[in-house]
């Protein structure tokens, strides 16, 4: 038996939409630059791709746990999630998470919704994704960074992966601390033979759920996306670059280059290894300085990374308050991971 469509509440939807036109002309009257061709190339498209690339998530989540995959992908990371007493669906999200972070985060949410997982669960599973995320990105950036920066882009790499595993650590460690034996243990629904699905099912089920799921994420990604966007264009978030660029020391790496390439890392993720590249080629920077120039700008550039990729897809998927949260706990490990792993290489190799 099918749970009846999940209607389609329109007036957050509405207002949403209103306070994004409300938004788009205020930045098309008083902020220098954005035009209506602007915002068409920076933030209908953008946008669009955003919402499909959710969208897809979201269903591939939902076909997942409709058909009774679970237990299947929760094989991979089993060993690892029952030391951390994270449970199966966890395991299951993470090894979805190596696939599509938006049908992992799906994934989290029925399964917190629906009582199988803890808060607790659902944090560290969403920040232990980072690992997945690290290698769902990697084929599209090692082979054009390789070639710009050289062993440096290497090294990079390598200590970014160190910090994500140091991140996994701690959250497997934490949950073995604070969650009860029991929480790793598969439930009696778990251990029954899964019931086979057919796609015609699979297909309604579906159709009930997703309408109403994605409309809820789009009155939060809409607005979110244009004023994180809008914001940007007003430059507000370069005092936050400048004074962090001001604060660091200019004894192991000439202040005009770590500008440079910190400024160039906020901008585009390749034009801060195209920066680091050309300066180390001149030889103003060393092979050393060029991988902490690029670890400093990575970390620098985290916030307006954060609030113009990850705030949107975690605030529309799992709402303001559980989205920010997420997006402070993980932001935050990963900032600090960076800084360990940043200062070990400087002080030993």
């Amino acid at each position: 038996m099918h749970p009846k469509p999940k209607s389609i509440n329109w007036r957050p939807a509405i207002i949403a939409l209103i306070v994004s036109a409300v938004m788009l002309a205020v930045g098309l009257w008083a902020i220098e630059g954005v035009s209506a061709t602007h915002i068409g190339r920076r933030i209908a498209w953008p946008l669009a791709r955003l919402l499909l690339a959710i969208a897809v998530g979201l269903a591939a989540g939902q076909l997942i746990e409709a058909a009774g995959w679970t237990r299947k992908l929760g094989i991979l990371g089993a060993p690892l999630f029952r030391f951390g007493r994270l449970g199966p669906h966890c395991s299951a999200a993470f090894t979805t998470a190596f696939l599509s972070g938006e049908a992992a985060n799906a994934m989290l949410l029925a399964h917190w919704k629906e009582g199988r997982i803890d808060r607790l669960q659902l944090v560290l599973t969403n920040m232990a994704n980072q690992v997945p995320a690290f290698f769902l990105h990697l084929p599209t950036t090692v082979f054009m960074v390789l070639p710009l920066t050289g062993w440096a882009g290497g090294l990079y790499f390598i200590l970014t992966f160190v910090a994500a595993l140091l991140r996994l650590l701690a959250v497997l460690l934490v949950g073995r601390w604070r969650l009860a034996p029991g929480a790793a243990q598969p439930s009696s629904d778990e251990v029954a033979k899964p019931i086979e699905r057919s796609a015609a099912w699979l297909w309604r089920t579906l159709k009930q759920k997703l309408p109403s799921r994605l409309m809820t994420v789009a009155t939060y990604v809409v607005p979110i996306y244009i004023a994180v966007f809008l914001l940007n264009a007003a430059d507000l978030f370069e005092w936050t670059q400048a004074w962090l660029t001001r604060g660091i020391s200019s004894a192991f790496i000439p202040v005009e280059a770590l500008s440079l390439v910190v400024l160039s890392f906020t901008a585009e993720f390749a034009s801060g290894f195209a920066a680091a590249g050309a300066l180390m080629h001149e030889g103003v920077i060393s092979t050393k300085q060029a991988v902490l120039a690029l670890l400093i700008g990575n970390i620098v550039a985290f916030p307006v990374r954060a609030l113009r990729h990850q705030l949107p897809r975690l605030l529309g998927i799992f709402a303001p308050r559980m989205g920010m949260l997420l997006l402070l706990l993980g932001q935050g490990t990963r900032v600090v991971s960076l800084i360990v792993v940043g200062a070990v290489y400087w002080l030993f190799f």
